[in-house]
């Protein structure tokens, strides 16, 4: 059966962390696109980059079978710790438990697919931050994550959208 995957970036790359979902779609794309598929002809997918746009992806989601969210978040783990879950898990969180710095943050995301009848299967890698302040470079702990975590996402993608 065909499968329809996007992989999406969220952030703010002038907020330091913030910007780590949009720099980890990125470094998918340089080092996992040609393999992050078991069945490649099978399913599409696409990475996309949806910086702080949030209100657009609403739009999008509907257009695939699966989603998978990557966001700096700030849910009280270690910097750079990252949780992958499914969306419809944020609502066990308190209303502060897990804070995205977007338009729309992930309990708003959640909402508004369930009120519009979404189906897509949606999961959310969030990273755990350390500095949203202005600035371009990520703090030392994403920094020194960072290919752990593009690595832990890959597998995801190939070990449980792509099936």
């Amino acid at each position: 059966m065909f499968k329809k995957i996007a992989v999406i970036g969220l952030g703010n790359s002038l907020r330091r962390d913030d910007g780590i979902g949009v720099i980890i779609l990125g470094s998918l794309l340089n080092n996992y696109k040609d393999n992050l598929s078991e069945n490649p002809k099978d399913q599409i997918i696409d990475c996309l980059n949806f910086g702080v746009a949030s209100f657009d992806l609403m739009h999008r989601l509907q257009d695939y079978d699966a989603a998978l969210l990557i966001d700096g978040v700030a849910a009280g783990l270690s910097p750079g710790e990252l949780r992958i879950f499914k969306l419809e898990e944020i609502a066990a969180y308190k209303e502060e438990g897990i804070v995205s710095s977007h338009e729309l943050n992930l309990k708003d995301i959640f909402r508004l697919t369930r009120n519009l009848g979404i189906k897509t299967e949606i999961y959310i890698a969030g990273i755990q931050v350390q500095d949203v302040g202005f600035g371009e470079s990520l703090s030392r702990p994403l920094q020194e994550s960072l290919g752990r975590i593009t690595e832990q996402i890959a597998q995801f993608i190939r070990e449980r959208l792509s099936k």
